[in-house]
């Protein structure tokens, strides 16, 4: 019969608590020191944004994919959310803007979830403060709700080729119980190399709006609408995901009777992902 193993006793557990403690502040002072060499490099506060949307979807994902344990899934992903953000900051500060116009408490708990509070951060009443902001601050980083039209069509203003372009959409791993769980658009003035076009973002204006059209359009990308011009005019914030194109959704609007104005790319994101009640990654929207 063998023999059991001994039961540690609580100080021993303790012991190895705090052992772990002191090994993920080492980590943490490890990461600043590879960061401060990384600033020498890169010399990231002359490039603009140091935003990197596409490589914290992907470390978000992993996150998701490896955890498991009685630890929160929410609590691991707001930490290493915060580590993310804070040495992005110490790179390069910035600021956050955030639309409150929808709701102050919902959009702060999404910055402060997603950026700590380290990073300083700034209301505004509506997407159009945000994007002024943006202006006269290459660095920072404006976040405004997803699917809000209120202020009409405030992606217009991302058309210019110098202006901010919408560079993530947050969370970057959604579910049903996300404590910061507002869908938001996250705007900056993206390095060339931090583009992300997994799903690209274009500012369309038609004529002859419809139901029809809005089916047809919808059968292929995520669109967010706003009056524009006439009666029957409307301008639209069109996601169309990999694998399509915006000349299919074109072409879909066109068929339906509306007149396709313009079209001009605004921004990019990775593909959404949601957990399921079983935990695994599934793939979100068309």
């Amino acid at each position: 019969m063998e023999a059991k193993a001994p039961v540690p006793s609580l100080a021993a557990l303790r012991a190895e608590i705090d052992r772990i403690d002191e090994a993920m502040h080492r980590l943490l002072m490890e990461r600043g020191d590879i960061i401060a060499r990384l600033i020498e490099v890169k010399r990231t506060a002359e490039t603009g944004s140091a935003f990197r949307p596409a490589r914290e979807a992907e470390m978000m994902r992993r996150l998701v994919e490896r955890h498991r344990g009685i630890l929160p899934l929410d609590t691991a992903e707001s930490i290493l959310r915060v580590i993310i953000a804070t040495f992005t900051y110490v790179q390069a500060p910035y600021r956050v803007h955030a639309d409150l116009s929808t709701g102050e408490a919902a959009m702060r708990d999404s910055a402060r979830f997603h950026f700590g509070f380290t990073v300083p951060f700034e209301g505004h009443l509506g997407a159009a403060g945000v994007i002024r902001a943006l202006d006269g601050a290459h660095g920072d980083l404006g976040l405004v709700p997803a699917a809000g039209t209120a202020a009409g069509a405030w992606w217009a203003a991302l058309e210019a080729a110098d202006a901010p372009k919408i560079i993530a959409r947050l969370p970057f791993v959604e579910r049903a119980d996300h404590p910061a769980g507002l869908p938001v658009f996250a705007i900056a003035r993206p390095h060339p190399d931090a583009l992300v076009t997994e799903v690209r973002l274009h500012s369309v204006r038609v004529s002859g709006w419809s139901l029809k059209a809005a089916q047809a359009a919808g059968m292929l990308a995520e669109v967010v609408s706003a009056p524009d011009g006439a009666f029957d005019g409307a301008a639209l914030l069109v996601s169309v995901p990999a694998g399509r194109t915006i000349d299919e959704v074109v072409a879909a609007l066109i068929g339906a009777g509306a007149s396709v104005r313009s079209q001009t790319l605004v921004g990019g994101h990775a593909t959404r992902y949601t957990v399921s009640a079983e935990g695994a990654l599934v793939p979100t929207g068309h």
